[in-house]
């Protein structure tokens, strides 16, 4: 059995034509990402400008929910001191008491008590 030759001149070649194919791959790539990211604000602005409503939407939902965690941690805190809760608690009924004495005793406050809510309602529908 012989053994295999190995012509270090054809292998360098092979090398050199792997090195430069790995090189104008890197270079094509390179060209790829480039012309992406010098497009990217194009891309950008017209996804908005497309996608304008829901993006809102979607930013809007958010601002929501991260508001009532605050405000949950907000009164949560609140609660925490001895006395403030208790305070409130009583200011909650005395509210109460009063708005049941004003608008739901009589028919003509109960009246009185919807033309507000009616007039609040047209004013946030744009009604009027």
């Amino acid at each position: 059995m012989s053994d295999p030759v190995l012509d270090v001149e054809t292998s360098e070649t092979a090398a050199g034509a792997l090195g430069d194919e790995a090189t104008r791959q890197v270079k094509q790539a390179w060209d790829k990402v480039s012309a992406l990211l010098g497009d990217l604000p194009d891309y950008v602005s017209t996804f908005f400008k497309q996608y304008r409503r829901p993006i809102v939407t979607v930013g809007l939902i958010i601002a929501a929910i991260i508001a009532v965690k605050l405000v949950l941690a907000l009164l949560s805190a609140i609660n925490d001191f001895p006395l403030l809760a208790p305070t409130f608690e009583l200011i909650g009924l005395i509210y109460s008491g009063w708005f049941l004495y004003r608008y739901l005793l009589k028919a003509s406050n109960r009246q009185e008590l919807l033309g507000d809510i009616a007039a609040i309602r047209d004013q946030v529908l744009g009604k009027g």
